[in-house]
């Protein structure tokens, strides 16, 4: 079950002003689950997105990039049950069609139309049941339907992942809603496996596409599950400037970075229950790297624990054979790393120092933390002032049977 993720209801998502969503039952992979979604964005919505960095990128994200490049956005379109990545020409055919499809029911350019998919790589999008759903979906388009959205991206994610917040800007209140799916194949390289954030705030769009990236890289790109970076990674932001303020058009604009922060805050909270939902977890494990000569080498060491095949299982068992983080933290690639300056923490458990075991460690408090459902792991290089956080989550007996039998 997830870890810690309370319960959502769908009166606590807020609507964005010209935003509308509506989704249906197109029958992709399994009857009666939802699993096609469309955006409907008002003319002069702002859209911004970082896409992944794996080559084998999937098509509908080759055509998103496309489209982005050379129109203004007016839909969006999200299937499940398929990833339509690993299928060539066909495939692109194919995501092409369904904006096509999408454009014709809408009235707008095929160009305005973006496209995303997930689920299973390589195998063909049928394409038939798309565009049979995409009428059904358009004809429940509503202001309100951020939940049935969030249901509408699932795929072995096991509860919707959503937040609202709401910041006062220049005497006027901004909404940020944003939803998100992942569970597995969980390492992104620029954002996360879908994850959509709104808000009706004014600014301009080079800034807009800078805080997406800003964004991305404090929350989406801080977390694993299992190290494996998708094909169809896609973090879009989108911003309908209908709250009445001023437009932010500077980073000395008053409430550019009060704006930065809240949209941060809100990533970070979606890519975190992607974390708490990961398959088969039943550990929240929180990886802070501290006193780091640069940001890059925190991350190394953080990201080398959290991938780590036998920490993962170690936590899932509650054991605290911790001399497994030591061998991740000496293979994390830092060359001229001084073990003997290094300290590591299980949240406030001095574990490690001066190369070894601290002395006043006992096996029973490392114990008392690992049975934890939330864990935090804190390395302290003592090497200069940078740090980062990473999160992830432990590896299970259900991981290793949900993806042998992801295709059935």
């Amino acid at each position: 079950m997830p870890v810690n993720i309370p319960s959502l209801l769908p009166e606590q998502l807020l609507p964005i002003t010209g935003i509308t969503l509506g989704v249906a039952e197109a029958g992709i992979k399994k009857p009666d689950h939802k699993d096609l979604l469309v955006m409907l964005l008002d003319d002069d919505v702002r859209v911004a997105g970082v896409f992944t960095q794996n080559r084998f990128c999937a098509a509908p994200v080759i055509v998103a990039k496309e489209h982005m490049a050379v129109s203004s956005i007016r839909a969006l379109v999200v299937n499940t049950g398929n990833a339509n990545a690993g299928t060539g020409e066909e495939g692109l055919a194919h995501a092409r069609a369904t904006c096509n499809a999408l454009a014709e029911i809408l009235g707008c350019n095929v160009q305005q139309v973006l496209p995303f998919s997930t689920g299973v790589i390589m195998e063909r999008l049928p394409i038939e049941a798309i565009v049979k759903g995409l009428p059904k979906a358009a004809a429940n388009l509503k202001p309100d339907n951020w939940f049935a959205a969030a249901q509408a991206i699932l795929t072995t994610d096991i509860v919707p992942k959503a937040v609202s917040k709401q910041i006062q800007l220049d005497g006027k209140t901004i909404t940020i809603t944003g939803i998100a799916k992942g569970s597995g194949m969980i390492r992104p390289n620029m954002a996360t496996m879908l994850g959509f954030v709104a808000t009706d705030a004014a600014i301009s769009q080079a800034l807009l596409q800078e805080m997406a990236q800003y964004a991305a890289d404090r929350s989406f790109n801080r977390i694993t599950v299992d190290g494996d970076t998708s094909t169809n990674d896609a973090f879009m932001l989108l911003a309908t400037g209908t709250a009445g303020h001023a437009e932010i058009i500077s980073r000395e604009s008053a409430g550019f970075v009060q704006l930065q922060e809240a949209i941060t805050a809100v990533a970070a909270e979606l890519a975190k229950m992607i974390v708490r939902d990961g398959e088969g977890a039943t550990k929240f494990i929180s990886i802070q790297v501290d006193a780091g000569k640069n940001p890059q080498e925190c991350t190394k060491v953080a990201y080398a624990i959290a991938h780590s095949p036998l920490v993962k299982t170690a936590f899932f068992a509650s054991d605290p054979n911790l001399g497994r983080i030591l061998a991740a933290i000496g293979y994390a690639g830092i060359d001229d790393l001084d073990v003997n300056g290094i300290q590591l923490y299980l949240d406030d458990v001095l574990v490690v120092e001066n190369g070894g075991r601290a002395n006043r460690y006992q096996e029973a408090d490392g114990q008392r933390v690992m049975n934890q459902s939330e864990i935090t792991v804190r390395v302290v290089l003592n090497r200069g002032a940078a740090t980062t956080t990473v999160w992830t989550c432990d590896f299970s007996y259900d991981y290793v049977r949900i993806n042998a039998d992801y295709r059935s």
